[in-house]
């Protein structure tokens, strides 16, 4: 039994290489945003060597063929099992960025090396909270899905889906169904193959082995990376908090002496290092003006992942967003992993006030940093909250954000705050704090206290 698993492993394998191209349904490809002086339209070239992934999307329909007219309440839509090309990540999508799904979805999946099914595992439904603010060239671009958030399955060549909607007892009298969104897609999204050398092993402060660093110039922005040094290695290694703050202080014009409070830089992979397809997103890049807040989230793409395999998860929701959602490029300015590994996301220079799709009205003057994995109900690896306070001790010191205070944005509109409205935050905020969401998870949420205090420590405050 175990040869015929890995024959047909084999022979799963060698269609998915071959049909690569033929698997990808595509989609409209972004639209470039309105050229203006904030966008610096220089790109990346891939790595060549990297094996470019691909994504399924299959149309998903009825389940059931008793008639909605019979039964009052809307029919499950999804998939019957059924075999598919290797994948990694899967999620669901529909036409209307602004139609939300009140249901559940759900996925069982075939393990690519054992042959065994997975029980039933719930996808987050999203319902837009990640994304961009509604009025931007981003959210504007006509290509914008709704969508679920992704979920990182591990190598997979079987799938079952089911999206069932929410309803009342549509016996009683007045009850109410819910009507599912339409154009419902299952995206299954294979990675591929990231650089040679993952930069992500072993354990060390930040929960893994250093890499060798690599410096030279940026070919995404042209800029230094804080100052004077630049890189277009796999790793951005750290800097002490004194280095740190002489080259903060070089790049602000700052009097010297003056002493900024900023956290030592910590040691970030790259894009590169993770193996980002430069190809995928848009060309151009968008800024704004300052970063004044963070907000935390979780990816919520579950936790059965490795720290080694954290570069595959983040190719893949790179993937998820750009082509299948439709976004411009990852929504997330940084992620962490469970090892507390640190990663550049969304392209244009890890000290510059890049504007992300991270938290639908609050994307402007801020910053998003998701840990990958789901923690509403798993507390997360004290790691990932160290990192998270190590990167916002530097990024929001580069900006004179102190992690303890409080910040004023201007909402670009969500279903918590009306556009135009000044909202009162946490510098260091949840998702939920800007949005009517779960996410950064319950257990995520109840850490941010620790996360400001070592971060304004890390300051020097």
């Amino acid at each position: 039994m175990p040869s015929i698993v890995r024959m047909r492993a084999f022979i799963a394998s060698a269609i998915g290489v071959t049909c690569s191209a033929a698997l990808i349904l595509p989609l409209a490809a972004p639209a470039s945003a309105a050229p203006d002086t904030s966008v610096n339209a220089a790109a990346e070239v891939a790595d060549p060597a990297d094996v470019p992934g691909s994504t399924q999307s299959l149309p998903l329909s009825p389940l059931s063929t008793t008639s909605t007219r019979e039964t009052g309440a809307p029919a499950v839509q999804g998939l019957p099992r059924r075999d598919v090309h290797p994948f990694s990540l899967v999620g669901v999508v529909w036409d209307d960025a602004d139609a939300e799904l009140h249901g559940s979805v759900q996925v069982r999946t075939r393990a690519l090396d054992t042959g065994r099914w997975s029980g039933w595992q719930d996808l987050e439904t999203h319902n837009a909270e990640h994304a961009a603010d509604p009025g931007s060239a981003e959210r504007d671009s006509g290509t914008v899905r709704g969508s679920t958030a992704p979920l990182w399955v591990g190598d997979s060549d079987g799938v079952e889906v089911r999206v069932s909607p929410e309803t009342t007892d549509v016996r009683g009298p007045g009850s109410t169904s819910v009507a599912l969104p339409e154009g419902l897609r299952l995206e299954l999204v294979d990675p591929g193959k990231g650089p040679q050398q993952p930069p992500v092993t072993g354990t060390d402060e930040y929960g893994t082995e250093q890499a060798g660093a690599e410096s030279g110039s940026d070919g995404r922005s042209g800029m230094s990376v804080q100052g004077s040094a630049s890189f277009q290695g796999s790793v951005i290694p750290a800097l002490s908090k004194a280095r740190t703050e002489v080259e903060a202080e070089a790049a602000a014009g700052a009097v010297p002496g003056s002493k900024p409070y900023i956290g030592p830089r910590p040691r970030i992979v790259t894009r590169k290092g993770w193996g980002a397809d430069e190809k995928l997103r848009e060309r151009a890049f968008a800024y704004t003006k300052t970063v004044k807040a963070a907000f935390i989230h979780h990816s919520a793409t579950g936790n059965n992942y490795t720290c080694s395999q954290a570069p595959s998860v983040l190719r893949g929701i790179y993937r998820y967003h750009v082509k299948s959602s439709g976004w411009r490029d990852i929504g997330y300015n940084f992620a962490v992993d469970k090892c507390g590994n640190i990663y550049e996301g969304r392209a244009g220079g890890v000290t510059k006030a890049v504007m992300g799709a991270h938290t639908l009205g609050f994307n402007t003057n801020s910053m998003g940093i998701a840990v990958l994995g789901t923690f509403t109900k798993s507390n997360p690896p004290a790691a990932a909250v160290t990192a998270i306070a190590k990167l916002t001790a530097w990024k929001l010191g580069l900006f004179g954000a102190n992690p303890r205070g409080r910040t004023t944005l201007v909402s670009g509109g969500g279903n918590r705050f009306k556009k135009g409205k000044k909202v009162k935050l946490n510098v260091i905020s949840g998702h939920r704090d800007g949005f009517a969401t779960e996410c950064p998870g319950t257990r995520l949420y109840k850490k941010l206290g620790t996360a400001r205090t070592s971060s304004a420590h890390l300051q020097g405050r």
